[in-house]
Parts: C-alpha cells; sequence; structure tokens
C-alpha cells in the first residue's frame, strides 16, 4: 500500500538507525504485515451540516494538542527529514521521507497555514484589487489573537482597509469577472459590501466572539468573487493524459466516518475541497474512484500522529483495478509551481533541479491531502491517500520536505482538527461529491463493466 514512512510509536522510532538525511528517502508502500504500522488507515467521523463531530457526550468540542502530542510530532518530523531505515517493505508507496533540500530555509515571509486561504491563492486569477480585499479580512484572524481591546481595535483597522481596497476598487473587480459568471460574481460582492458594514457594527458592539464567525462567511464571499474569474480550464493537459479522468475546476466531498473504540467520539463527517485547476489528473482520478464507492467501508489503515493514509483494497492489489483492463490504473505525479501556467508531470521538483520552486498546493494546512506512491517511482499513484497532520509552529510551513515530490490536491476545510482522533480501523461509511461534479470530464465510473 502507497503511505508515508514513519512509525507508529516512539519506540519503533528510538530502535531505528537513521539514514544520512542527504541521501533522502520517500513515502514507502509496506505489506499490510508490516509490524511497524497497519498501511490501512482511514479518519472517521459524521458532524451536523460539516460543522461539528459528533461526540459519546451529545457535545462539540474542538480538537487541541498537548504538549506530549507536540513532542511526538516533532520525533516523527524528524524521523521524515533524517529518513527511516530501509526494511524489508514492497516496493509500493508509503507516503516518503524526502531529504531536507535548500528550499527549507528559504522562507519568506510568515507561511499560509490556513486550507481556505492556500485554496484562495491557489485559483489562476491575477486581479490585485480583490487580494487587496482578500489579506486584510484574513488578517482579522491575527488580530484576534492579541490580548484585550488590542484586538478588535487591530480587527478594527483590518476591516476598514479591507472595505477602503473594495470602494476604490469595485469596478477593476467587476472587470475582472468572467462574462458567463458576471451577474453571480456582482451578486456576491453586494453580499461582502453589506457583511463588511454588519462586521462594523459587531465590532463597534465589542462583540469579539462574533468576530471570526463573520469574518468567514466574508471570506467565502471573496473566494466566490474570485472563482468567478476564473474563464474556462488554464491550460492543455498533456495529451497522453488527456483520457483519463480529469477535474477541469474545483469539486467538494464530504467523508463520513464511523470511529471505533473512542469513549468521545462517535463519527464525523470531513468536508474536503479539491482542486483541479493545479492538479486535475490527481483530482480527477479521486472523484472518479469516490463515484465508484471505492473507498466507501475502507478503514482507516495508518494514524501514526504523522499522517492519516488509507485507499489500499483488500486483497493482493495496492491499487485500483480498472475492470476494464484488469490492471493497476496508475497517474502520473503531477505538481503545480508557483509561476508556471501548467504543473510538471512524471518527475519531483528536486529531479527537476528546481529547488527553490514553490508549490501552488503546499503541505502547510493541516489536513492537507495527497497521493501516496511507490517510493523509487514518481507515475505510480493509484489509489492510496493520505491527509497530513502537524503542527506548523513546529514543523514550518514553506519549508516542508514533502512538497514538490507528491501530489497535493486538496485541503480539509471542515473538522480537520478531528483527524488526529482517527485510529486504524476506523471505517469510512461514505464519500460523497456535494458540488463539482460536472468539473469531471472522461469518468470512468460511467463506463460498463
Amino acid at each position: 500500500m502507497s503511505t508515508i514512512i514513519s512509525c507508529n510509536t516512539y519506540s519503533c522510532l528510538a530502535a531505528s538507525k537513521w539514514n544520512n538525511p542527504t541521501q533522502g528517502s520517500s513515502f514507502v508502500r509496506t505489506h499490510r504485515s508490516c509490524s511497524w504500522w497497519n498501511p490501512k488507515f482511514l479518519p472517521k467521523c459524521s458532524s451536523h451540516k460539516h460543522v461539528h463531530c459528533q461526540l459519546q457526550n451529545g457535545q462539540q468540542e474542538k480538537r487541541s494538542f498537548s504538549l506530549k502530542e507536540c513532542a511526538i510530532s516533532v520525533a516523527l518530523a524528524a524521523g521524515l527529514i533524517a529518513g527511516m531505515p530501509s526494511l524489508d517493505w514492497s516496493p509500493m508507496a508509503y507516503a516518503a521521507n524526502p531529504a531536507l533540500s535548500d528550499l527549507s530555509v528559504l522562507i519568506s515571509g510568515p507561511p499560509i497555514k490556513d486550507p481556505g486561504a492556500l485554496l484562495r491563492y491557489a485559483l489562476p486569477i491575477d486581479n490585485k484589487t480583490i487580494r487587496e480585499v482578500q489579506k486584510p479580512l484574513e488578517d482579522i484572524t491575527e488580530s484576534l489573537k492579541l490580548a484585550g481591546v488590542k484586538a478588535l481595535d487591530s480587527a478594527e483597522r483590518n476591516l476598514k482597509q479591507a472595505s477602503r481596497s473594495l470602494k476604490q476598487g469595485k469596478s477593476s473587480i467587476i472587470s475582472g469577472l468572467a462574462e458567463s459568471k458576471k451577474d453571480h460574481g456582482v451578486e456576491l460582492l453586494g453580499k461582502l459590501e453589506v457583511g463588511m458594514e454588519e462586521l462594523q457594527q459587531i465590532v463597534e458592539d465589542r462583540n469579539r466572539d462574533a468576530v471570526a464567525p463573520k469574518q468567514k462567511e466574508l471570506l467565502q464571499y471573496v473566494g466566490g468573487v474570485e472563482e468567478d474569474m476564473v474563464d474556462g480550464f488554464p491550460f492543455e493537459v498533456p495529451e497522453e493524459y488527456r483520457s483519463m479522468p480529469l477535474l477541469k475546476g474545483r469539486a467538494a466531498v464530504d467523508m463520513k466516518v464511523k470511529v471505533k473504540d473512542n469513549p468521545n467520539l462517535e463519527e464525523c463527517v470531513f468536508h474536503i475541497v479539491l482542486d483541479g485547476y493545479n492538479a486535475p489528473v490527481t483530482a480527477g482520478n479521486f472523484v472518479d474512484l469516490v463515484q465508484r464507492r471505492f473507498y466507501d467501508g475502507m478503514e482507516i489503515q495508518r494514524a501514526d500522529g504523522f499522517v492519516v493514509q488509507t485507499g489500499d483494497p483488500e486483497g493482493p492489489a495496492e491499487g485500483f483495478i480498472d475492470p476494464s483492463t484488469e490492471k493497476t490504473r496508475t497517474i502520473p505525479l503531477e505538481i503545480m509551481v508557483d509561476g508556471e501556467k501548467a504543473p510538471f508531470y512524471g518527475e519531483t521538483l528536486e529531479e527537476l533541479g528546481l529547488y527553490k520552486a514553490q508549490t501552488k498546493l503546499p503541505f502547510n494546512a493541516f489536513g492537507t491531502m495527497a497521493m501516496a506512491r511507490d517510493e523509487f517511482e514518481d507515475n505510480s499513484a493509484s489509489s492510496q491517500i493520505f491527509w497530513l497532520l502537524k503542527e506548523s509552529e513546529l514543523t514550518p510551513s514553506n519549508a516542508n520536505i514533502l512538497d514538490g515530490r507528491y501530489a497535493v490536491f486538496g485541503y480539509v476545510t471542515e473538522n480537520e482538527d478531528f483527524l488526529a482522533d482517527l485510529k486504524v480501523g476506523d471505517v469510512i461509511e461514505s464519500i460523497q461529491v456535494v458540488s463539482g461534479l460536472e468539473n469531471l470530464v472522461n469518468p470512468s465510473y460511467k463506463i460498463a463493466g
């Protein structure tokens, strides 16, 4: 199965020898019988309207990390940097332990860790004005971390800056809307203006608890406006991959997981946004498998505090067997880089010599979703997927050793904190596409047989 290399327990880490970090390593698939961990790991939990996970006591709770868990996170991250020993594993894919590249020390500015912000900045648009509205609204999150009245004062300054940018640049924003989406974009701008006025009143009333929910609503409007600026699909997929299932745009899925043996959590629904603008082959492959109900009833196969992983089917196959060919369907490694018009295919950024390149979909957020693959075969991903769990303050974003080596194609945007509660054996009850299915082209699930 394809997974990310790391141990399930600190004792495994302590018992191993580290490889030379300059030699590199990668996520390697292991046999199901491997004593280090069970490769089948999947997250589970169900929520009300995608907002909360259902707890055993009926109450709703926010996940927070203890110091002990943070320490384990550091140890696992160190394991990735140093590289795990080469045990008798199968050649199939676990997310790998890559070497630390020059990129790690080239952090320019504070990294973006919020999945919603990462998705907004990943859109293929070039409209400076809407970004000038977006940025100060996002900065409200940092303002709210300040103590006392300083928090609201700072948030008010952010809001006024965003309002000023919107007022001065509204015509520029409207001119940037795709003609076919202009009416919808203008409608969202109207809601954004009204929402800003409501947030201003909230701040003046010193209602601190109401700021963040309203901020989230405003940023959803901003994101909607930005998506309405995308006119068609921005590039041609290479001919050799053009007949594969492709997601030409974005889609969203809800993954419902049933949690076992957890006195605090019964089930949870994870809301995941898939980005076909930057990973059309990877996201299209996943949506096609979702429509086949490939993941329904599958267990979480790895959950070690560093990643949650699933997608290894029962039987000898380590990926999806296409019934039309009776062979494992694989997809190429697909990495979109800032400044490029189309993704790179079939090679890691390290192999391309792009050590300083920044990926459009980085491993910055808790709940970053990516494909697992063979350690030594870039184009071996099939059905095994993983979600990254990490404390960005301890393993800095923009310096992640996975960027450019594994294909990111989405982010968990709701209930992502509960991924850390999932364990091996928890069951994915269902994954359902809730929006964007019309963006899937060449769907193989519609082909009989």
